[in-house]
């Protein structure tokens, strides 16, 4: 049988990897992540218009689905805006209930 060395003689950082591990935990992040920020707050938007359709675009899918708030970046103020603003718009037919299939 091969006989292997104890876990104390192993050389290994503290998440267990291998010291001969390609990639070391001393490594820098190549890409810093980005708070997402809210584009109605940033523009000081007074209100979200149902009527503008082309805004509304970009917080649904192709589906037809809302986008949500971790995805699309809204505070939850202007989100509960845009998802009555859509609500509206699918009522008066500006936006399908539903995407093309």
């Amino acid at each position: 049988m091969a006989e292997y060395p104890a876990r104390s003689e192993r050389s290994s950082d503290s998440r267990g990897r291998d010291s001969r591990d390609s990639r070391s935990p001393d490594r820098k992040r190549r890409f810093q992540v980005r708070k997402k920020v809210c584009r109605f707050c940033v523009d000081k938007t007074p209100f979200i218009d149902y009527k503008d359709v082309k805004t509304l675009r970009f917080f649904i899918t192709e589906r037809g689905k809302i986008l949500p708030r971790r995805i699309s970046g809204n505070c939850a103020r202007h989100q509960r805006e845009i998802t009555v603003a859509l609500q509206r718009c699918r009522n008066i037919a500006l936006v399908p209930f539903s995407g093309e299939k």
